[in-house]
C-alpha cells in the first residue's frame, strides 16, 4: 500500500524546470532513497511534498489524499515531518528544550491553564518532557538533554533535527541530508537509527543523501533524478550499475565504474 505518491510532479522557476514530470511511490514502512547530483532537484522535491512550494502541475497523495499545495503545518499535522538541509535548530535553547518545542500538539490545556499553572497543564507538560526523553534516548542524546543545543558537535545537531521531527508523531519522516557531517561511526550509528524508527516506530522513511555507504546500505528502494527528471528507480544493487546512474555521477557516456558504496 503507497502512503505517497507523486503523479507527474512540475516545479517550475521563471524559467527554470526544477522538476520535470516526476513520479513515485513510497509504500507504507518503507525505507526510500531519493539521489542525484547536486541541483538534481532533491530537495525540491521535499519542498514541495511538505508544502514549502507549490506544484504547477501534478498530485502528490498522501494516505490516498491530495495534499499538493496545502500549507506547510497543515501538510505536517497530517502527519509528514522532514528535517533540513541546513540545520535549523534553536541554538541557545537546550538540546530537550529543542525537542520539546515541536511538541505543542501534546498540549490540551488552554493558554488560561497554562498561565495559571494549572494541574492540567502540569499533565501536559509531563506527557511532553515524557515524550522529549524517549526520543531523545532512541537517538543517543539523552545525556545532553540539558546542553546548550549550539553547542553541539554538527552530527548531534544532525540527530537533534530528527528527534525535533519526531515529537510531530508524524507517519512518514523525511530526511534531507542526515548524513552530512558525520564520520564513518556516526553515519553507520545513524543507519541503526534509521532502522530503529521504521522497525519499532512504524515510520516511513524517505533519505535525501550523498553518503552513498549510507545510501546503499539503510535502502530498500532508490529514485535517482538529475537535472529535475527521473532517470531510474530500482534496488540498491540496480542502481549501482545503472548506466544513467553512473553517467550522472560520473560525468561518462559509458560508465566503467560502479558508483561507490
Amino acid at each position: 500500500m503507497s502512503l505517497l505518491e507523486l503523479r507527474s510532479v512540475d516545479k517550475i522557476f521563471g524559467g527554470l524546470h526544477a522538476v520535470r514530470g516526476v513520479s513515485f511511490q513510497v509504500e507504507k514502512g518503507a525505507i526510500f532513497g531519493l539521489i542525484g547530483p547536486n541541483g538534481a532537484g532533491k530537495t525540491t522535491l521535499f519542498n514541495v511534498i511538505t508544502g514549502v512550494y507549490t506544484p504547477e502541475h501534478g498530485e502528490i497523495l498522501f494516505g490516498g489524499k491530495n495534499i499538493a499545495g496545502l500549507k506547510p503545518a497543515w501538510i505536517a499535522a497530517r502527519g509528514v515531518a522532514r528535517t533540513f538541509q541546513n540545520i535549523r535548530i534553536f541554538r541557545t535553547m537546550t538540546v530537550a528544550e529543542n525537542v520539546m518545542v515541536a511538541g505543542h500538539h501534546l498540549h490540551k490545556s488552554s493558554i488560561v491553564s497554562a498561565m495559571l499553572r494549572t494541574k492540567s497543564y502540569e499533565r501536559d507538560e509531563l506527557a511532553l518532557n515524557k515524550r522529549a526523553t524517549e526520543l531523545l534516548e532512541i537517538l543517543g542524546l539523552a545525556p545532553l538533554a540539558n546542553e546548550v543545543a549550539g553547542s553541539l558537535p554538527y552530527g548531534s545537531q544532525r540527530r537533534l533535527e530528527i528527534a525535533r521531527g519526531l515529537m510531530l508523531s508524524p507517519e512518514l519522516l523525511l530526511l534531507d541530508e542526515p548524513a552530512a557531517g558525520m564520520n564513518s561511526q556516526e553515519a553507520q550509528t545513524l543507519n541503526e537509527q534509521i532502522r530503529f524508527l521504521r522497525d519499532q516506530l512504524g515510520l516511513t522513511v524517505i533519505l535525501v543523501e550523498h553518503n552513498m555507504a549510507v545510501v546503499m546500505n539503510v535502502c530498500e528502494r532508490i529514485h535517482v533524478v538529475d537535472h529535475g527528471e527521473t532517470i531510474a528507480e530500482g534496488s540498491p544493487a540496480e542502481i549501482k550499475t545503472h548506466p544513467k546512474v553512473l553517467a550522472a555521477y560520473l560525468g561518462e557516456e559509458e560508465p566503467e565504474n560502479e558508483v561507490s558504496a
